[in-house]
C-alpha cells in the first residue's frame, strides 16, 4: 500500500546497483498495486458496497504485507549505509543505537508503515464483513506516484535535476500524488454519498467515528509529504530561474575594492 518514498531532502550520491534496485522494487510494486486497484474499482463500481473481487484481499496478503515488512528494512539499510558513508563511527557496525537512530529520524515514515501492517490488514480480512472491496481497490491507487518519484531521485542523483524530463516527471509526481492520495479521500466519501444518496457533507455522520479517523491518519501524512513536494518543487523553480538569469558585470574599481 502506500509506500515510504516521498523523503524530500535527497542526497547526492552515486547511483549504485542496490539503490537502482531499491526503486525499481518500489515502481514495480506500485505498478501492480495500481493495476490490481484499477481492475478491483472497475469491477466493484455497479454496487460499491457489495460487489466482490478477489484481489481487494488476496493482494493484500501476498504482494502488500510482504511489500511493507521489505520497505521498512530497505529504508534502514538506506539509512545505515547514508551514515557509514560520511563516516560516523557508530555505524560501523549494526546495533540497536543505529536502528535507534533511524526509528528516530524517519518517525513518521516507520509509524505509517506499522499502522498498514496493524491496521490495515486486519480491517482487510476480518473487519470489514466482505464489504467495501471498492474501497479497498481506491487505496490501492494512491502508488500511482510512485514510479514517478522513483525516476525523479534517480535523476537528481545522476545530476540531471535540470533536464526537462526532470521538470516534466516533476510535474507528474505533484499531479498524480495530489489526485491519488488526497482528492481520492473526498471522492470516496462523494460515491459512498451517491450510493446511499446522501449529500457530501453529511456522509462524515452516516459513517463510524472509527472509520474516519482512519482516513483522517491515512490522509494527514499525505496532505504533510504534499505540502513537502510543492515546496521542494517552487525551490527548484526558483532556481532554475534563477540559473538562466544573466550575473551582473563586476567592474574593474570593484575589483580593485575587493
Amino acid at each position: 500500500m502506500l509506500p515510504a518514498r516521498y523523503y524530500i531532502i535527497i542526497l547526492q550520491n552515486h547511483l549504485t546497483p542496490s539503490r537502482v534496485s531499491s526503486l525499481l522494487v518500489s515502481s514495480v510494486h506500485a505498478v501492480m498495486a495500481t493495476t490490481a486497484g484499477a481492475i478491483v474499482v472497475s469491477s466493484c463500481r455497479g454496487n460499491v458496497i457489495n460487489d466482490r473481487h478477489w484481489l481487494a484481499t488476496y493482494f493484500v496478503i501476498w504482494y502488500g504485507v510482504p511489500y511493507m515488512t521489505y520497505d521498512i528494512f530497505a529504508m534502514y539499510l538506506s539509512h545505515y549505509y547514508r551514515f557509514q558513508v560520511k563516516g560516523h563511527e557508530e555505524y560501523k557496525k549494526h546495533s540497536w543505537r543505529t536502528v535507534n537512530s533511524f526509528v528516530r529520524r524517519e518517525f513518521l515514515l516507520v509509524l505509517h508503515h506499522i499502522a498498514l501492517l496493524t491496521i490495515l490488514l486486519p480491517v482487510t480480512l476480518f473487519l470489514r464483513k466482505e464489504q467495501g472491496d471498492f474501497f479497498i481497490g481506491c487505496l490501492f491507487l494512491t502508488e500511482l506516484s510512485t514510479p514517478f518519484v522513483s525516476l525523479g531521485k534517480m535523476l537528481i542523483q545522476l545530476s540531471l535535476q535540470d533536464c526537462w524530463v526532470h521538470k516534466a516527471n516533476g510535474g507528474m509526481v505533484l499531479l498524480t500524488f495530489f489526485l491519488c492520495r488526497i482528492a481520492l479521500f473526498p471522492y470516496m466519501y462523494w460515491v459512498y454519498g451517491q450510493h446511499y444518496g446522501l449529500p457530501l457533507y453529511s456522509v462524515p455522520f452516516h459513517l463510524p467515528l472509527s472509520t474516519n479517523l482512519g482516513n483522517l491518519c491515512i490522509m494527514a501524512p499525505q496532505m504533510y509529504w504534499f505540502v513537502l513536494l510543492c515546496r521542494k518543487g517552487y525551490r527548484l523553480y526558483k532556481r532554475s530561474r534563477n540559473a538562466g538569469t544573466p550575473s551582473p558585470t563586476v567592474d574593474s574599481s570593484a575589483k580593485g575594492d575587493q
